[in-house]
């Protein structure tokens, strides 16, 4: 099995962490507050699980999960994620992130920008529009009846192949939204965020989950309008 790096392992982050360990994965953790604070989490996770540098996380995992505040997107390492696949779960929120103007005025998407930094990485969009209550809660063994399915987009067939392949390994279908371009389809305030994993109710926080086939997810997709 491979071993999977993350630089941020926060909700998004950590709960990842949880599926990618259930699945077999090892995982390398890192955050912006150094190993130290990640005793606990990595406690949990048990024997499978290291905490490290985001550097070293960088360079140890073979499959490398980005989730951190976009604002910080500029300080992921670049030279040790040199030809691997990333698996980016930014979102943009103007009010924690401050006002991006090529997002604002939608030249652009948050995968773009990752990827703009990332020259010589292969950036994938995803686990971005689900809570991280719902993506832990939701994932189920390939063949469920009630599988759920994560939207993706990425500019590398490969890159997509490889995340379409972790996604089911620790619990999800995968539908491909496009290019990196198409990222905004699933970003905030679109029909595919958030809201369609807890029933399409406002306090989606509160819903324990409720599955997305993948059907209806690419239903979500194309009703997205900028």
């Amino acid at each position: 099995m491979t071993t999977i790096g993350f630089i941020g392992s926060g909700n998004i982050g950590g709960t990842v962490a949880r599926l990618a360990v259930a699945a077999g994965h090892d995982v390398v953790l890192s955050n912006s507050r150094g190993p130290e604070t990640l005793r606990e989490l990595v406690g949990e996770l048990g024997p499978g699980a290291r905490a490290a540098t985001s550097a070293e996380a960088a360079e140890a995992g073979d499959l490398v999960v980005v989730s951190v505040p976009l604002r910080a997107y500029r300080d992921v390492p670049v030279e040790p994620l040199a030809g691997k696949v990333v698996l980016d779960t930014n979102n943009y929120y103007p009010g924690r992130d401050g006002n991006i103007p090529e997002l604002d005025d939608a030249s652009t998407t948050t995968g773009e920008l990752l990827q703009r930094h990332l020259t010589t990485s292969r950036v994938v969009k995803v686990f971005n529009n689900i809570y991280f209550g719902h993506l832990r809660a939701l994932a189920r063994l390939s063949g469920a009846a009630d599988r759920s399915a994560l939207a993706i987009a990425g500019d590398d067939a490969d890159a997509k192949e490889k995340a379409t392949a972790f996604l089911d390994r620790i619990g999800y279908d995968a539908v491909d939204a496009g290019m990196l371009a198409d990222g905004w389809r699933f970003q905030p305030g679109t029909p595919a965020y958030g809201l369609v994993y807890g029933g399409d109710t406002e306090n989606f926080r509160e819903s324990p989950g409720v599955p997305v086939d993948a059907a209806t997810l690419r239903a979500k997709l194309d009703d997205a309008r900028r």
